[in-house]
């Protein structure tokens, strides 16, 4: 009988298996675009994580304002809606909390990264927006495993 491969079962094998598919299998970015990448990441992190502010806070009370409207008009969409949001800030704040070690190229950083990118497919998931989940996430993934030694 074949070994059948199981998924990973805690984030540290999660990891060494994407590491081995992004980086190992995968073809490799050029050394100037993940310096680019490096260099620059984490201002454009940074200025995204500002435009999405005012529009989170819209969210929020928006959200509060509506939410009995939306409980009433099924219990589902309210908790979709709730659930929307709460990976929403949980994103932004694994962000929030990368941006000091990528700016000092520290692995924390990078490791917050990750996370966020990972809620961020948990939440097109959830959504069931499967071309986010499968395009956005690989994408996201490839850039930050591409670029992970560059992390210390």
């Amino acid at each position: 009988m074949a070994d059948k491969k199981t998924l990973p079962a805690n984030m540290t094998e999660l990891e060494s298996l994407l590491e081995e598919y992004l980086v190992k299998k995968a073809p490799a970015l050029p050394e100037n675009i993940k310096e680019i990448i490096v260099k620059f990441g984490p201002w454009i992190t940074l200025i995204l994580m500002l435009l999405a502010l005012p529009v989170l806070l819209a969210a929020f009370g928006l959200g509060a304002a509506f939410m009995p409207l939306a409980v009433m008009g099924g219990a589902r969409f309210g908790l979709m809606s709730m659930l929307s949001l709460a990976l929403s800030v949980a994103s932004l704040v694994l962000e929030f909390m990368a941006l000091p070690g990528l700016f000092k190229r520290q692995k924390q950083g990078w490791k917050f990264m990750y996370y966020a990118t990972l809620v961020g497919a948990v939440s097109s998931a959830v959504h069931l927006d499967i071309i986010g989940l499968v395009v956005g996430t690989l994408i996201s993934l490839y850039v930050i495993f591409q670029i992970k030694s560059y992390y210390k």
